[in-house]
């Protein structure tokens, strides 16, 4: 259809009378939209940043087992074998091996770490440990008058950064009937003192129990043999 210079002047004259633009740039027109769009009637019902940040993390949680998926055998399905593989793996790994400890005679394992004290001096601690409920604490007091009582009895010689585990060790060799008890003390120091774990009443019972057998107790008379030489 042919449009005549009357019919497209009577347009033009009919678009300008009615404020109508005729053309409008781009980045003015853009810059219209932008203010539109900004108006919070457009934005009630958008996400708060914490869902923002949610739907990102899956977003990228998603496409990261998809990737892994696809580079894995099996697809999907042998993800998640392998998955519960590691996993078992490693719950066998703690219940057989339990919470780590550190090797005897590593470095910052000394047994007294606050200085020299007398095994009495301990026990007192320890007793005022045990009184306020403190039972990691009144652990590792006994067990420190365990080994400076046998230290004091000339039954193993003082020697500075001895552990809990290599005094033990030491002690049972004179002192064989408690040996079994000797290692469960220094298990229960090592768990509380190295392991992260809480002792409870009962197991500072047990320490208590032993430093007061060891005091009735005289070694072996091989005890000489096993100290170390002077």
């Amino acid at each position: 259809m042919t449009v005549t210079g009357g019919t497209a002047t009577s347009l033009a004259r009919l678009r300008a009378e009615g404020d109508v633009p005729v053309d409008i740039s781009r980045l003015p027109a853009r810059e219209a939209a932008e203010r539109e769009l900004s108006k919070p009637m457009y934005h009630e019902n958008d996400p708060n940043l914490l869902q923002r940040g949610l739907d990102r993390f899956w977003e990228w949680l998603g496409d990261l087992f998809g990737s892994a998926s696809g580079a894995s055998p099996g697809g999907v399905l042998g993800l998640v074998v392998v998955v519960l593989l590691v996993a078992a793996v490693a719950a066998a790994l703690w219940w057989r091996l339990g919470t780590p400890h550190r090797a005897p005679g590593t470095t910052g394992d000394s047994l007294f770490a606050d200085g020299p004290r007398t095994a009495r001096e301990h026990r007192e601690a320890a007793a005022r440990h045990a009184t306020a409920g403190r039972w990691n604490q009144a652990v590792q007091e006994r067990m420190r008058a365990v080994v400076r009582s046998l230290e004091e009895r000339a039954l193993l010689d003082p020697r500075p950064g001895r552990t809990a585990d290599e005094a033990a060790a030491e002690a049972s060799r004179s002192l064989p009937s408690h040996a079994d008890d000797l290692r469960l003390a220094v298990r229960a120091f090592d768990d509380v003192t190295y392991g992260g774990r809480t002792a409870d009443e009962p197991a500072y019972r047990r320490v208590e129990a032993l430093d007061t057998a060891l005091e009735r107790t005289r070694p072996t008379l091989d005890t000489a043999s096993t100290r170390s030489p002077a």
